[in-house]
């Protein structure tokens, strides 16, 4: 389904959603932002405007060359032809004989034929000559059919008589175990499409048919700003008042999972300046600012970005991750995702993870498998925002996770994945189905 403009809807996507709430449509530009900290939202932008804006702004990379054997899991910048076809000489499907068919017509058990072998024929090796009625050569399978062969005898029909003689005992029909020129792929014919995620198949298939190079989209890279004076970096023992980051460690691992080639992570003391220099400094694809994107004191991240380049979106309808937002340097994005570890996972899920794809040439959908099933109890919402609610497989239902603050990070190892329930719903009731989708990437439920 689509609307009258065109654009696809956003509850088309592989997660539901909806309308409603109070759509802020503008955009900020530098300077023009209302400072929230201390403040509060007087508003926030639906999820779907969020997502559509990001879909508008944001587009493939550039194309780069990679070798065949580099290109699994690439996105294809164009379509590419087979040069020459795939054989390109007509090759034993069997190990046997290669024959003139008419010299088997009749053979049998009782009433073999006897061909006379007049050489051999192997994979790189292939018999020069040509052959005639009565003869035969040797052959193993995938080697080339000599000249005048039409057919090959298989191993089993025939036995050898001497060093230069087969005898054969069942008839074998022209055009029979050889495999014809083109018969895998023909010259002209599309071996890859624009926009394929390549697979290891493909991959074969080009080398198949002679290209050793093949232009995909580049990759996207990341940098993960980590803001927090009480944050230590993982591997610490926490102390203190101080604790040790996860959002590093989780959005490194999705940044990956959605194409990204290289993920760094700074560490940014809780200060304007810090802050401002941080963004202003990094020069990768996308910028993932987790903290300081709230109304508190410290939260300098969406001011900082306003001044140094766009606040799109600062607040959204949804929960938890209400204080997200993004912009943009220049045309690169930049994610502010809370410091909570729910929400910033939350808002990359919504966000962030779709823009990266995108820009790798991946599909902006989620990539979570997914399974439905009824609700074991009722899921509350309200309309105009956006849940995002962790739940249990529980046999053949689905129960929500009781535990379930947005600083609750394992109440998301407790979960088998999320129901998401759109801004156009109060929820759903105990006995509905659900679309459950799966933290697990091959909806295994252990």
């Amino acid at each position: 389904m689509t609307r009258d403009d065109g654009r696809a809807r956003l509850w088309d996507l592989p997660y539901p959603s909806g309308g409603g709430g109070r759509p802020r449509r503008e955009q900020y530009s530098p300077g023009a932002m209302r400072d929230v900290r201390m403040r509060g939202f007087r508003e926030r932008t639906s999820v779907e405007d969020a997502v559509a804006l990001l879909e508008r702004r944001t587009t493939a990379l550039a194309t780069e060359s990679v070798a065949v054997r580099d290109a699994v899991g690439r996105v294809a910048a164009e379509s590419v032809r087979a040069r020459m076809p795939v054989p390109h000489f007509a090759r034993a499907a069997m190990d046997g004989w290669a024959v003139v068919g008419e010299s088997t017509f009749g053979a049998t058990t009782y009433s073999p034929a006897s061909l006379r072998v007049v050489g051999d024929a192997r994979p790189g090796r292939p018999y020069s000559g040509a052959i005639r009625l009565g003869e035969a050569i040797a052959i193993a399978t995938g080697a080339p059919v000599p000249d005048g062969a039409d057919a090959v005898l298989m191993a089993e029909h025939g036995e050898w008589v001497g060093t230069d003689a087969v005898r054969v005992h069942s008839p074998v029909p022209p055009g029979k175990h050889v495999g014809p020129v083109g018969e895998d792929v023909q010259a002209g014919d599309v071996v890859v499409r624009k926009g394929r995620v390549l697979r290891p198949q493909d991959a074969g298939l080009l080398a198949s048919v002679g290209v050793g190079a093949v232009a995909v989209v580049r990759r996207p890279t990341v940098r993960v700003l980590i803001t927090g004076d009480e944050l230590m970096p993982p591997g610490s023992t926490p102390e203190g008042s101080r604790i040790v980051d996860s959002n590093g460690i989780v959005l490194d691992a999705l940044s990956r999972r959605d194409g990204v080639v290289t993920c760094t992570i700074e560490y940014v003391r809780d200060g304007r300046l810090e802050v401002e220099s941080a963004l202003a400094g990094a020069q990768e694809d996308v910028v993932l600012v987790s903290g300081g994107s709230s109304v508190g004191p410290e939260d300098h991240a969406p001011r900082v970005l306003s001044e140094i380049g766009e606040l799109a979106v600062h607040g959204v309808a949804m929960r938890p991750s209400s204080p997200a937002g993004f912009g943009f340097l220049g045309a690169r994005p930049v994610f502010l995702l809370p410091g909570n570890p729910v929400s910033c996972l939350c808002a990359y899920e919504f966000f962030a993870g779709p823009t990266i794809r995108a820009l790798g040439g991946l599909p902006r959908a989620w990539p979570h498998a997914r399974r439905s099933a009824p609700l074991a109890s009722k899921i509350v919402s309200e309309l105009g925002r956006v849940d995002y609610v962790r739940v249990k497989l529980d046999g053949d239902r689905v129960a929500p996770v009781m535990t379930s603050g947005a600083s609750i990070l394992s109440s998301t190892t407790i979960a088998d994945g999320v129901v998401i329930v759109g801004a156009d719903r109060e929820g759903y009731r105990e006995g509905e189905t659900v679309t459950v989708l799966l933290y697990d990437p091959w909806g295994a439920i252990t």
